[in-house]
């Protein structure tokens, strides 16, 4: 967290949390080992799991307070989808949940003392962005053919700048799953490294009682940080999810 140099000053790491081990020891990482970040990446579909199967096989008239968390994660993801994608986007609702639920747990562990935040690494991140732009892309052109392109065509401008606009279309759409990923990485990261600073300090006996507010403040902003992040992940891939219903739009 912090140590003190040879010098006497303070050094503090707060970028090292983030480093990729094996989880049972050694330096050398490859395809096959165990690391930080596959142990809880795991962890957080086994809450999934626990939330969303274990929690609500009994169905019970009186929920209890799993199986209400469990319906009212349903609900806020279900009318998210209906309200944003209409009607049609319905059917790819298994999908979406799943996505939200599983970078909810995931940011809401990487809370645990101790424990590794797996979406703040972009490798984590990118194949969640690329999966939805790969679905929603082969969604558009399997349901509208060569109409999906109408997307990129805004019928509604001059004539002129219609190619113009087609290429920036474009070259937005192909972007999407960079901004789609980096948005969750950065924020995700900044927030636990911010956090991480404000801890080091801790050891300074001057100032630890400012430190601890300071960390008591962020750790309840990143709580709520968690959560939108998740939202906002989910929110866009409706969005980008009816662009493929809906070219036309």
């Amino acid at each position: 967290m912090a140590t003190e140099a040879e010098s006497g000053g303070l050094q503090i790491h707060p970028m090292d949390q983030f480093i990729v081990r094996p989880f049972f020891g050694g330096t050398d990482v490859h395809w096959y080992t165990i690391t930080n970040v596959t142990v809880w990446m795991a962890l957080a579909v086994l809450c999934v799991i626990a939330l969303m199967v274990l929690g609500t096989r009994r169905r019970a008239i009186v929920p209890s307070r799993t199986q209400s968390v469990a319906e009212l994660s349903y609900g806020f993801v279900y009318k998210m989808i209906e309200d944003v994608t209409g009607h049609d986007g319905v059917k790819y609702f298994p999908y979406i949940m799943t996505l939200f639920m599983f970078i909810l747990f995931a940011n809401f562990l990487g809370l645990i003392p101790m424990s590794f935040t797996t979406t703040s690494h972009v490798a984590v991140t990118v194949v969640l962005a690329l999966a939805v732009f790969i679905t929603v892309t082969a969604i558009g052109f399997l349901k509208h053919g060569k109409h999906f392109l109408e997307l990129f065509w805004v019928s509604s401008a001059p004539l002129a700048l219609r190619p113009v606009l087609a290429v920036i279309e474009v070259i937005s759409y192909l972007v999407r799953p960079v901004s789609h990923s980096i948005r969750l990485v950065g924020n995700i990261m900044a927030g636990h490294a911010v956090i991480k600073v404000f801890a080091g300090f801790a050891a300074v006996a001057l100032i630890s009682p400012l430190s601890v507010v300071a960390i008591t403040a962020m750790y309840a902003m990143e709580v709520l940080v968690a959560f939108i992040q998740a939202y906002v992940f989910t929110i866009l891939t409706c969005v980008y999810l009816r662009d493929a219903l809906h070219p036309h739009h």
